[in-house]
């Protein structure tokens, strides 16, 4: 059978459509379709930083591609322009959407207007604004009198601007303005005179309104300014020298990436041709895929911020206390009684930092070891370990400094929790520690208890109120010795792999979760071909992994029934000639990020369930500390099949999964109409 698959870099672009359809939803508040418009440019920032910069790298050392474990990329120039094209139409429904967006705020009495659309007492205000918020904060550079381009920020926009004197169009000159959003904010209100009306203007505009002040000192009477901005290869280079200590490298590649290479340069389509013409000249672009013509207004991810100025409030749901976690007892004295599991955004992330704290404070506690990936900024998890370690405890955190785009947080923890007395880990150079583990260790009488905890997600309080995961508080024995034998791996200089490949209840990566789940869609297959009921259904951010998806087809070909949930890539082709069952596709975009990892396998009737930090992707299974832990407990798991059935039924937010990536709706005529995420609420909330 002819093995088809969808090339990884267009089936995330067709991903971010999807995220594009929820900002072009009119039943989804206006403050939330503005915030999607957001998270689409962010996401799209990050791809160009990553992926296209990488189908670059692949272009640049062609001659060695066959030696390089590539997947499915045989061919980066034609993925190249395959992106660009995709980008081009993605960008067009993007204005298009903000257009309507912005009709429709007018009609709830919101205005966004530019420097030309001031009165007087609004224009009194911009320049007094300018002077006291913005003036010190920008350094206008007259670029063509520098002998080189100045050093151009990955994440910042820039104000390209053109200035002549009206009586002659040739006596002209070019300037360079940074926007400091960072420093001043992107959006400010401004006075109005009509009661309920609401003005805002960007920060770029009330520069381009001051550029006469600005520039006055040259003569000049005529200011054109355009927004520009530029994306760079975010690939951190680690060099080889053996001098150098690791937390160096990083440091050092961290410097290097802000020289990264440009992959996109997006622009203002009415920007003056000759300045155009000479910022990619200055910026040696040539290849067209760099350059991408745009509207008035750039890095919309600071969008995901924008004012709350809505008359309409937004109804997002608190998130409660888990019901087993109410009331007088610890958070530990239950979870040494029975497992729990916490189901984000639901279930609140406090309990987390109560457990921590309790282990903090708990004079019978002996150590806490955790893995760290990303961190809220202000994390209340450092705090308990910092609080732990000053009562005595040994607290070791392994902190995986190449998170992307975390590295330089992860470097300033790792100096506040080593200040504190806290074992750090740096990880290993080649391979990211991406699993969420935590094992504490308890005196009781006599006897030394463990408990902990094994998530999906990362142990921050911030994200957790979007994102939506799976963790299991546990004291199970098995579990812990797992845990405390990766610690063992981790914590021993050499890396002995014995300590992963000895676990004996959890699936870790690299050593053998790839072999353990080959095994179980293997006993499915079996079981389809003896005529037995046979099924697999898996919740993931992404299905990439060409090795696995054939072992999906296979399972297909037999008459496994396979129900897949996938966020974000998906290179499967979900039917085909052969398959006795088409395999069920969907993708799930709502108010919260599907982020959790769920595996279910019907096992002869003898259900294995698993929640995982691994993605069914090469990086994460060859290239990654991962664990998947088997959920165990009858109750937690007759809780989270029907949360992923209420998923497997969502007919609001569902969209199918096919090889024509057209993210249709799945269709609700005649149906009772199943959001998952407010019906995974309301099935947790009864439990309280």
């Amino acid at each position: 059978m002819k093995k088809p698959f969808i090339q990884r870099d267009i089936s995330w672009l067709s991903f971010n459509a999807r995220v594009l359809q929820e900002a072009n939803d009119e039943k989804v508040p206006l403050k939330e379709r503005i915030r999607f418009l957001g998270i689409f440019s962010n996401n799209l920032d990050e791809f160009f930083r990553v992926r296209v910069a990488t189908l670059k790298r692949m272009l640049e050392f062609s001659e060695k591609r066959k030696k390089l474990n590539m997947h499915m990329e045989e061919d980066p120039q034609a993925i190249l322009d395959q992106i660009q094209t995709v980008v081009l139409q993605q960008q067009n429904e993007f204005n298009r959407i903000w257009e309507g967006i912005l009709k429709e705020m007018r009609r709830e009495k919101i205005f966004l207007v530019n420097e030309k659309q001031l009165n007087k007492e609004q224009q009194h205000f911009v320049r007094s604004f300018f002077d006291e918020q913005v003036r010190s904060n920008i350094i206008p550079l007259m670029i063509e009198t520098l002998p080189n381009m100045p050093y151009l920020r990955d994440k910042s926009i820039y104000l390209g601007v053109v200035m002549r004197k009206k009586e002659s169009a040739y006596q002209q000159k070019f300037a360079l303005i940074e926007v400091p959003s960072r420093a001043v904010g992107r959006f400010i209100q401004l006075p109005s005179k009509k009661a309920g009306e609401k003005h805002i203007i960007l920060l770029e505009d009330v520069i381009r309104f001051n550029l006469p002040d600005i520039f006055s000192y040259f003569g000049y009477d005529h200011f054109e300014a355009h927004i520009f901005k530029v994306t760079k290869d975010a690939e951190i280079d680690i060099d080889n020298d053996v001098s150098t200590s690791f937390v160096e490298k990083i440091e050092k590649g961290l410097k290097n990436r802000r020289k990264g290479k440009t992959v996109r340069f997006v622009y203002d389509k009415e920007m003056d041709a000759g300045l155009l013409e000479y910022l990619i000249r200055q910026l040696s672009l040539s290849h067209k895929s760099n350059i991408i013509p745009g509207g008035r207004i750039h890095n919309f991810r600071h969008f995901m911020d924008f004012p709350d100025v809505f008359p309409t409030h937004n109804t997002r749901r608190n998130p409660f206390t888990h019901p087993a976690l109410k009331g007088k007892m610890r958070v530990t004295d239950v979870v040494l009684k029975q497992d729990v599991m916490l189901h984000f955004p639901y279930h609140a992330f406090d309990s987390i930092t109560d457990l921590l704290r309790e282990a903090a404070m708990d004079p019978d506690v002996r150590s806490i070891k955790i893995t760290a990936y990303r961190l809220a900024s202000n994390s209340r998890v450092i705090n308990a370990l910092i609080n732990a370690a000053r009562n005595g405890k040994e607290v070791v955190v392994m902190l995986e400094l190449k998170a992307r785009f975390d590295e330089e947080a992860n470097l300033e923890w790792k100096k506040t929790l080593e200040e504190e007395g806290v074992k750090v880990l740096l990880g290993l150079p080649r391979m990211k520690i991406h699993a969420k583990l935590c094992v504490i260790r308890k005196k009781q009488g006599n006897k030394l208890a463990q408990y902990g905890f094994v998530s999906t997600g990362n142990l921050n309080e911030k994200t957790a109120r979007v994102y939506g995961d799976h963790c299991l508080l546990t004291a199970n024995r098995m579990i812990m010795a797992d845990i405390n034998r990766i610690f063992t791996y981790l914590e021993n200089a050499k890396q002995d792999s014995r300590q992963l490949h000895s676990c004996k209840t959890l699936m870790i990566c690299p050593v053998q979760m790839r072999k353990q789940l080959e095994i179980l869609i293997g006993r499915e297959i079996k079981a389809a071909k003896a005529g037995k009921k046979a099924s697999i259904i898996l919740k993931l951010n992404s299905l990439s992994d060409v090795q696995l998806i054939e072992k999906l087809y296979h399972a297909a070909s037999a008459g496994v029934e396979i129900s897949l949930i996938i966020r974000g890539i998906f290179c499967a082709v979900p039917d085909h000639k052969k398959f006795k069952m088409p395999i069920k596709a969907i993708s799930i975009v709502d108010e919260y990020l599907e982020h959790a990892r769920v595996m279910i396998f019907h096992n002869g009737g003898k259900e294995k369930m698993y929640i995982s930090s691994a993605d069914w992707m090469v990086r994460n299974l060859d290239h990654r500390i991962e664990a998947a832990v088997p959920v165990n407990d009858p109750r937690i798991r007759e809780e989270l099949q029907e949360i992923i059935h209420i998923q497997l039924r969502d007919n609001v937010k569902a969209r199918i999964l096919n090889k024509e990536l057209s993210n249709n709706y799945v269709p609700s005529a005649g149906k009772r109409k199943v959001r998952s995420q407010i019906e995974t609420y309301q099935y947790l909330y009864k439990k309280t």
